[in-house]
């Protein structure tokens, strides 16, 4: 009766869980403090590592205990919205004879693979019969392979953006910065998982039946390539920023040199309407006068073009 109450009261709970031989994998989504208060009831994890859970400003870290791991990772979710890519953070606690999976439901790669485990016995065999450190490998292979159509993305949107740089009809430095903004982003979130899953392998395999060297080999593999990867989408955009800048400032000097010759074709029309729109009587105007003003005034404007001339020469200007 009371396995039963219990069995009602987890049901209750936003908790699910997969059971194969003496592994059972506990998955939560959107956990709250009632989820919470479930795990510290029943497992004896630190209070500190229950209240990470529920915070959204942890790093990728690691946690070692006697009996337990507790890790925290963090992977993109593309948001169609703002076209950036932000963070969703995935808790785990390892055990000997669990192992405990704690997200917001985003992580589409995680999903699929805890419902494929419900349905499927042959995944369920394959992915639990070595133990919950292997299973925590299986995941993580499904969360870094999510991250190549991601990169794939990426590169189809930096080859569109290629494109806009050197067309000069179209402006693409607003989609240089948002491409640039999400790269940046996915290296924020990448990079640090780099760092804990290397540090996992030695840790993990007390929870493993099996060498997990090369498994994790093969993850840092991948994890490598994802990183090396955005650090050359990171260099090319860079390129293409200093390009557009550089085809830009080389628009704008080909117009300021037609405006220029235009300037310079009416400068003598805006001298000689100048000169005889004063009110000082010159020869050729309506009322003839004496050419002394006429050559007083030239002499000044030489004048001053001189010292301006000199000026310019002395600042090296010209």
């Amino acid at each position: 009766m009371a396995i039963s109450q219990e069995k009602k009261k987890e049901q209750s709970l936003n908790i699910e869980s997969i059971a194969w031989g003496d592994l059972t994998w506990v998955n939560i989504e959107r956990p709250t403090e009632r989820e919470i208060e479930y795990l510290a009831k029943n497992y004896s994890f630190h209070r500190l590592d229950l209240d990470d859970c529920l915070s959204r400003i942890q790093r990728p870290k690691m946690d070692v205990y006697e009996d337990y791991l507790f890790l925290i990772f963090h992977f993109s979710v593309y948001s169609k919205l703002t076209r950036v890519s932000t963070h969703d953070q995935l808790s785990v606690f390892v055990g000997d004879k669990y192992l405990i999976t704690l997200h917001s439901g985003q992580l589409k790669a995680l999903v699929e693979f805890f419902k494929e485990c419900q349905i499927n016995e042959q995944a369920r065999q394959q992915s639990f019969s070595r133990r919950s450190g292997y299973l925590l490998y299986c995941i993580l292979d499904r969360m870094v392979d999510s991250y190549f159509p991601i990169l794939d993305k990426i590169l189809s949107i930096m080859d569109d953006v290629e494109d806009t740089v050197f067309d000069e009809t179209v402006d693409a430095a607003q989609e240089l910065a948002i491409l640039r903004r999400d790269v940046i982003a996915q290296r924020r979130i990448v990079f640090p998982n780099r760092t804990t899953i290397a540090q996992l392998e030695g840790k993990l395999q007390r929870f493993a039946t099996i060498d997990m060297s090369v498994y994790f080999g093969d993850l840092m593999d991948h994890m490598n390539k994802i990183c090396e990867t955005l650090d050359e989408c990171k260099e090319i955009i860079e390129v293409y920023k200093d390009t557009d800048f550089v085809l830009g400032t080389d628009r704008i000097n080909r117009v300021m040199r037609v405006l220029t010759i235009l300037s310079t074709i009416v400068l003598p029309f805006l001298v000689v309407s100048s000169l005889y729109g004063m009110n000082v009587h010159m020869p050729g105007g309506i009322t003839s006068g004496s050419w002394v003003p006429f050559i007083l005034i030239m002499l000044v404007v030489t004048l001053i073009t001189g010292v301006m001339l000199y000026f310019f020469h002395r600042k090296r200007w010209i």
